[in-house]
């Protein structure tokens, strides 16, 4: 197969406008060591007959792919819950792999789950155990699971969990469950965190998060035992907290400065040093991002690391959103670039000039709020390339334009470009048959139908 004609299979497989007959002729195309390209299994809102072309696809990538698709419903992914290959399986168990963080993923059935983790296979067990796409209840439930690796997995709804289950996981007969379930009571029993800090893998988590004895406590501070731990601990006395403050390592100071109950001039007292790309974790902050207290504590601060970690909020309202896009912290712009739907076009076309290449343009692209309007006039003519792409998005922008910027010296301009419905006919069909404008041609949903399937038919998928 020539290496355009691939590229404008890629691109016709994702083409909004891809008739559901040709869909069907594409799904059908490959046998077991080949499959149709995967932009075809991810599309949204896929007809049943389509559907069934996949579940019953000869080759397992196929099947792999559609069970990790975001775009699929859940119960359509559910029917590769006994598909015969345990790799179909596992990846339907794991799920989605999500690379645009505001895409929602809805969790397959508690019963398909149910399924998944009986199932013989132990990557099948293991997937679904490890997937961030389980239903909190159905996380619960595995508390009294004959599995000692799902009990071990219920620990994460710790705070959901009745008291006699949670009594019953610190005395599970497996010593991996005792000690998840340890790490998660060890933040209000000061006894259960004395035993964690018996064993050198649990005891750095446990200084960080356990209720301590002023005794344990103390003995970490002499030994200088896990310091940058201990300094986030919540239930670390004033005193301990004031010598911390000033402690020789730098990594010490930076954590007791993060601490919640500081105000903000004993925070910024604190000799501390946060590098240009430095981001952290500050769990007080990530915890409570739908919480208007903290935001407004976080963004008010000083501090660049509670601002960076604020910025991760979808829900900060107005009044913070335009503080923090005046911090002029490129590290704040890309977060709320990346999770905020409100971002001010200000901020969005400062995260496209600064980052470029491709998050540039997933954000130019996906961002509801990059602006649109005005484009073409103030970007055509642009002496960076990266800009003049920026006047395709303008809906003003003539035919003779985009043909125009079909012949741009940089190749993202020409590709957005040829991407375009307002591209002409005959410019349209030229691109598909250029090697970097191929993908793009294709999904322009102004190609016509008979186009879309010569690309097929040059492709050699039988008709």
């Amino acid at each position: 197969m020539v290496a355009f004609h691939a590229s404008a299979l890629d691109g016709v497989a994702a083409n909004p406008a891809l008739p559901t007959p040709l869909l069907l002729r594409l799904l059908a195309f490959g046998g077991a060591s080949d499959r149709p390209p995967r932009q075809a299994l991810e599309r949204a809102e896929l007809p049943e007959p389509a559907v069934a072309v996949i579940l019953a696809h000869p080759s397992p990538g196929v099947r792999i792919d559609f069970a990790m698709s975001a775009r699929a419903e859940p119960a359509q992914r559910a029917r590769l819950a006994n598909d015969p290959s345990p790799k179909v399986r596992a990846a339907l168990a794991y799920g989605p792999e999500l690379y645009d963080p505001r895409t929602k993923v809805a969790p397959l059935a508690d019963a398909v789950c149910a399924r998944l983790l009986d199932d013989p296979d132990p990557s099948v067990r293991a997937n679904l155990l490890e997937s961030p796409h389980l239903a909190p209840p159905f996380v619960a439930s595995l508390a009294t699971h004959h599995q000692p690796a799902a009990r071990r997995s219920s620990v994460r709804a710790w705070e959901v969990l009745p008291p006699g289950e949670r009594s019953a996981l610190l005395v599970d007969p497996d010593p991996e469950v005792r000690q998840a379930a340890a790490l998660w009571e060890c933040r209000r029993d000061a006894r259960v965190t004395a035993e964690l800090l018996r064993d050198p893998k649990s005891a750095p988590q446990a200084l960080r998060r356990g209720l301590l004895h002023r005794a344990d406590t103390e003995r970490c501070v002499a030994e200088r035992t896990h310091l940058t731990a201990l300094a986030e601990n919540p239930s670390l006395p004033a005193d301990l907290v004031e010598r911390l403050a000033v402690d020789p390592d730098e990594s010490v100071r930076l954590a007791v400065s993060l601490r919640p109950e500081l105000d903000e001039s004993r925070r910024m007292a604190i000799d501390f040093t946060v590098g240009d790309f430095a981001r952290g974790e500050v769990e007080w902050v990530r915890d409570g991002l739908a919480d208007p207290g903290v935001l407004r504590r976080a963004v008010t601060s000083a501090h660049p690391l509670l601002r960076r970690a604020a910025a991760r909020s979808p829900h900060l309202p107005p009044d913070l959103l335009r503080l923090l896009a005046r911090a002029e912290d490129p590290l704040v712009d890309e977060s709320l670039g990346r999770w905020h739907p409100e971002t001010s076009e200000e901020v969005l076309l400062r995260v496209f000039a600064r980052f470029g290449g491709t998050f540039s343009a997933w954000i130019a692209e996906t961002h509801p709020r990059f602006p649109r309007e005005g484009l073409a006039a103030r970007y055509a003519d642009h002496p960076d390339g990266n800009y003049r792409r920026l006047a395709v998005r303008d809906p003003a922008a003539t035919p003779a334009l985009i043909e125009r910027l079909s012949h741009d010296p940089a190749v993202w301009t020409r590709q957005a470009a040829a991407g375009d419905p307002r591209l002409p006919l005959h410019r349209l069909r030229e691109a598909l048959h250029l090697p970097e404008l191929a993908s793009r041609a294709g999904a322009n949903p102004a190609l016509p139908e008979d186009e879309m399937a010569a690309v097929l038919d040059r492709a050699g998928v039988p008709a």
